[in-house]
C-alpha cells in the first residue's frame, strides 16, 4: 500500500526532528558536563561559598559574640565598680551579682578578679587568692598588662572541676579609668563544639576557628587540641597571607583533591572562621545531576516526538480551516468558495441539480463605521453574519465576500426558492439587534439573487446576483431583486 504524499512527509518530519534533538542533546551532554564543571567551581568560589560564609558568619556573631558583650556589660557594671570602690565589703552582694549573670545568661561560669585584693570571687563566693608565682594564675596578670579590652582565652575552670571552658577575660577599670580587675564569663567547649557541629550539618562545610598564630581553635568533629595550619599540605605555604589578607576566598590541594576556603575575620573574638568546601566532593553531586538531567532530557525528546506527531496528525485540518475561515466572522472566505464551488460544479455535472446564489450587502455600514466606530463596525458584521448563518440548513454555506457582502449558496435550491430564503433572511436581519452593546444600531441589506444556468462559469452566475444587487440597492435598499 503506497501511502499519500502528506503522510509520508509527515514521518520524514518526525524522523528529523527525532535526530536533530538526540544529536543536539548529546552534543550539548558532551559539551555541557565539562563547561559546568567549571561554571559550578566558579559559582563556589564567587557566589555559593562566600554566601554560606557570610551566613554561618552572622549566626556564629549571634551565638559566640554574645558572651562578649555580656561581659562587657558586666565590665562597664555600675554596681561592680562602685563595690569595688567601696572596699569590697559584702561578698554576698558579689555572689549575688555574678550568680544571677550566670544564670540569666545560661553561662557555664561567671567571674570577677580584684586587682587591690587580689580575690577571685564566683557566683558561690570566693573561690582564691591570685597568686603571681601560681602557673594557673597567669592568665589574670595577662590580662591585666595587656592592651586590648578583652580576651577570649581556653584553660581549665577551677570553679567547675577543671572542665575545659572558653573564657571571655574582660578588663575593668573605675569611673577614673584605673585598672581594677578582671571579670567575664566562661563557656564550655563541649557546647561550642556542639554548636559547630550543627553548622556544618546545616550548610555541609566544614567549618572551623583559627587563631592569630593559624593555629585551630575548635573544630566541630575534634577535640579541643589545636593544630597548626602551617603544617597541613597545600594551605601551609597561604597560611600567612591568608591571616594578613584576614578576609578572601582561597585554593589549595590536600591528599590530590582541590579544597575551596572561604576566610572571615571575626574582631570580637579574634578568631578567623575558615568555611572549607571539598569540590571534588562537590562534584560527585554535580555528576549525578548531569546524569538526571540527561534522562530528562531524553524523557522531553520523547514527550516532544510523540506530541509532535500528534499536532502533525492534524495539521493539515487546521491548516485548511485556517486558510479558509474568515477570521473576523467565522463564515467561509473566498479560498474556501473556490474550492466548494468547484465541488458543486463537478457534482452538477454528475446529477444535474438547481444551485442559487445570493449576495447580500449591508446597507449604509459606512455610516455605522463613521459614527460608531470600526470596532463596533466588526461587532455589526459578526452578528449579521451569525444570523445568516443560523438560517441555513446543512447543505448551505455562507461566505465572507469582503468588506459588508456575504455570498450564500443554496444547494437544490431554485431561484423562485432562493427568493423566498432571501427575504426570510432580509426581514430576519431587518428585526435583529446585531450588536447587544449598541442596540440602538439597526440595519438592513440588500440582496440579489441568481440561479446557476447549467452551462456559465460559477463566477458568472455571481457576477449576475451582484447586478441584481447593484438592482436592490438603486431601487432604495432593504429589498431583495432577482438576476436576469
Amino acid at each position: 500500500m503506497i501511502l499519500p504524499p502528506k503522510i509520508v512527509d509527515r514521518h520524514r518530519l518526525i524522523l528529523l526532528l527525532s535526530i536533530l534533538l538526540s544529536a543536539g542533546f548529546f552534543a550539548t551532554t558532551l559539551f555541557g558536563y565539562f563547561v559546568s564543571k567549571q561554571a559550578i567551581r566558579t559559582a563556589i568560589i564567587g557566589q555559593d561559598l562566600p554566601l554560606t560564609s557570610s551566613n554561618i558568619y552572622s549566626e556564629i556573631q549571634k551565638d559566640l559574640v554574645r558572651p562578649v558583650l555580656i561581659s562587657s556589660t558586666m565590665a562597664h557594671d555600675t554596681f561592680l565598680r562602685d563595690w569595688v570602690l567601696k572596699g569590697e565589703k559584702g561578698v554576698d552582694e558579689m555572689a549575688r551579682f555574678l550568680a544571677e549573670i550566670k544564670h540569666r545568661h545560661g553561662a557555664f561560669s561567671s567571674f570577677f578578679v580584684s586587682e587591690k585584693s587580689g580575690t577571685y570571687y564566683t557566683g558561690e563566693g570566693v573561690l582564691k587568692k591570685i597568686n603571681p608565682t601560681e602557673a594557673r594564675d597567669a592568665w589574670y596578670f595577662r590580662v591585666r598588662d595587656m592592651k586590648e579590652d578583652y580576651e577570649i582565652n581556653v584553660d581549665r575552670d577551677l570553679a567547675n572541676r577543671d572542665a575545659l571552658t572558653i573564657f571571655i577575660n574582660y578588663r575593668v577599670f573605675d569611673f577614673a579609668g584605673q585598672y581594677i580587675g578582671a571579670t567575664g564569663i566562661g563557656l564550655t567547649v563541649d557546647a561550642v563544639h556542639r554548636l559547630i557541629g550543627e553548622y556544618q550539618q546545616r550548610f555541609q562545610r566544614t567549618i572551623y576557628f583559627v587563631d592569630q598564630q593559624g593555629r585551630v581553635v575548635f573544630f566541630g568533629n575534634q577535640s579541643g587540641q589545636q593544630s597548626d595550619l602551617h603544617q597541613r599540605p597545600g594551605l601551609g605555604l597561604q597560611i600567612d597571607q591568608i591571616l594578613r589578607e584576614r578576609t578572601g576566598s582561597y585554593q589549595f590541594t590536600d591528599q590530590g583533591d582541590n579544597h575551596i576556603l572561604n576566610v572571615n575575620y571575626l574582631p570580637e573574638l579574634k578568631w578567623y572562621l575558615f568555611v572549607e568546601q571539598n569540590e571534588d566532593m562537590s562534584l560527585v553531586d554535580v555528576r549525578k545531576t548531569l546524569y538526571v538531567n540527561l534522562a530528562i532530557s531524553l524523557l522531553v525528546t520523547l514527550i516532544v516526538i510523540f506530541l509532535t506527531h500528534l499536532a502533525l496528525t492534524h495539521y493539515q485540518s487546521k491548516i485548511e480551516e485556517m486558510a479558509s475561515t474568515d477570521k473576523l466572522t467565522g463564515l467561509l472566505n473566498r479560498h474556501a468558495f473556490s474550492i466548494l464551488i468547484d465541488k458543486l460544479m463537478a457534482g452538477y455535472r454528475r446529477k444535474p441539480q438547481a444551485i442559487t446564489v445570493l449576495l447580500a450587502d449591508i446597507d449604509h455600514f459606512k455610516s455605522i463605521n463613521d459614527r460608531y466606530g470600526h470596532r463596533t463596525g466588526d461587532l455589526v458584521l459578526v452578528g449579521i453574519a451569525g444570523r445568516l448563518k443560523a438560517a441555513l440548513r446543512a447543505a448551505d454555506f455562507a461566505v465572507r465576500w469582503g468588506g459588508e457582502e456575504f455570498l450564500i449558496v443554496l444547494q437544490d435550491c431554485s431561484r423562485e426558492e432562493g427568493q423566498v430564503v432571501a427575504e426570510k433572511l432580509r426581514l430576519a436581519v431587518e428585526a435583529s439587534t446585531p450588536c447587544p452593546s449598541e442596540p440602538q444600531i439597526k440595519v438592513t441589506i440588500s440582496i440579489g439573487v441568481s440561479q446557476f444556468d447549467g452551462h456559465e462559469a460559477a463566477e458568472q452566475t455571481v457576477n449576475r446576483a451582484d447586478t441584481a444587487l447593484y438592482a436592490a440597492k438603486a431601487g432604495g435598499r432593504n429589498r431583495v431583486c432577482l438576476a436576469a
